[in-house]
């Protein structure tokens, strides 16, 4: 229920009946008043219900069609179920994330699944502000399988770097084994991530832990030697870093300017007090689920409040306030198509 509340705020909730001739009819309605349709069926289905892009690019010109799916709508995998785990699986996530000779490991996040909506939400905008310059719509869709292989450039660098052989799992490492330090480091009270991105970086670093020797030392002086000897780099960071707080690293951090964070467990992460402060997350009385923590989004518009959260509503909710206040059905309509078993 609570991935239900998170996704769902600030919607109205309609149910309609695409396998009904009723619920068909009141579709094409809906549409000829509409902008965008998203939806995420296998490809095909929308065709075979009579309501594919064709259809409804006829019915309505102006109209952005966009389709998710796991593999698209073209090419052998078409017809390939699909979900987070597998098409983690299938674009090499899995493969690159773990440790060496450890099982492949999925990610702990959605990570195929919202890599995918955020570049539907893309197509859909950009082809939507096409569609306001020239009248005319068309249909888009994106691949979760293609959404999320630009984000494997560094593993795939690597791969390139050893001769096209598939590189071995890098663990917390960099994965392209391209940067170091970069690691996740044992403290007295948990773990930090830590990465030097830059040569003041690493200077900081050595000034943090009173190392004013280390940029000078032959194996650490610039990013390929330190790459070279990751292994003696990350044994010094760590006899440093475990006899100190998460909270006394991350002071040193900012003081010295290095890239370095906390390892944080869920709960900080939903009573986050930055989050709370920017109005990101914002603590809802949910009618089902009580208290809960909700995010309002991650995109920010100039001279715009923070969203107030709706929390989400059964499906079918919104019914009669949509189809009558904003398709303009009358009562007697929309009982009929009530009766019908179009919603």
């Amino acid at each position: 229920m609570l991935p239900f509340a998170m996704l769902n705020s600030n919607k109205e909730f309609v149910t309609l009946n695409l396998k009904s001739a009723a619920g068909c009819e009141l579709f094409l309605k809906m549409i000829r008043k509409a902008d965008i349709l998203i939806e995420n069926f296998a490809p095909g289905v929308m065709d075979r219900l009579g309501v594919g892009p064709t259809r409804l690019l006829q019915e309505n010109p102006r109209l952005v069609y966009a389709a998710g799916s796991g593999y698209g709508w073209t090419g052998p995998y078409r017809n390939f179920l699909a979900m987070d785990l597998t098409v983690q699986a299938m674009s090499g996530v899995m493969a690159c994330t773990g440790f060496k000779d450890s099982p492949p490991v999925k990610s702990g996040a959605a990570l195929c699944d919202f890599f995918g909506a955020v570049h539907l939400y893309g197509a859909a905008v950009s082809a939507l502000f096409d569609a306001y310059r020239t009248g005319v719509g068309r249909f888009v869709e994106v691949s979760m399988l293609e959404a999320v292989y630009p984000a494997l450039s560094s593993p795939l660098s690597l791969y390139q770097g050893l001769g096209k052989k598939n590189p071995p799992r890098t663990g917390n490492r960099h994965n392209g084994l391209a940067e170091s330090p970069y690691n996740v480091y044992p403290t007295s009270d948990g773990w930090i991530a830590l990465f030097c991105v830059t040569e003041p970086h690493f200077a900081g670093l050595a000034q943090a832990m009173e190392r004013p020797d280390l940029p000078g030392d032959e194996r650490f002086a610039s990013l390929k030697s330190r790459v070279a000897n990751m292994d003696a780099l990350d044994a010094l960071i760590e006899a440093w870093t475990r006899n100190k707080t998460k909270s006394q690293l991350l002071e040193l951090a900012n003081r010295f300017r290095i890239p370095c964070a906390p390892v944080r467990e869920l709960d900080e992460v939903v009573n986050d007090p930055h989050m709370h402060a920017r109005g990101t997350l914002q603590r809802v009385q949910h009618p089902e689920l009580g208290e809960v923590v909700l995010p309002t989004g991650a995109l920010r518009y100039a001279d715009a409040e923070p969203t107030e959260i709706v929390p989400s509503k059964p499906v079918g909710a919104d019914n009669a306030t949509v189809l009558m206040d904003w398709l303009g059905l009358s009562e007697k309509e929309y009982n009929d198509m009530v009766a019908r078993g179009g919603v």
